[in-house]
């Protein structure tokens, strides 16, 4: 696997944790144990070196970035 698709997941893992934080108040990081947890805090540091990663690279890697593109399309819309 490479690195771009293992901070990508945990990028994910991120999201959806806060996520239910946010809906429920329900962290993943009970499930292993809270934050007294050595895996609990291991898989919070992942996630957190994941996004520095993702930022350090993003640009390089995205293509969107790569061509200049903008989000939004060229012209009107059809309908």
């Amino acid at each position: 696997m490479k690195l771009h698709t293992i901070a990508f997941i945990l990028l994910i893992v991120g999201g959806l944790n806060w996520l239910l934080v946010g809906l429920f108040q329900w962290d993943i990081g009970s499930i292993l144990g809270g934050m007294s947890s050595m895996l609990s805090r291991l898989v919070y540091i992942l996630v957190g070196a994941s996004a520095i990663y993702e930022i350090a690279t993003h640009k390089s890697r995205c293509k969107n970035c790569e061509k200049g593109a903008s989000s939004a399309p060229a012209g009107g819309s059809s309908m």
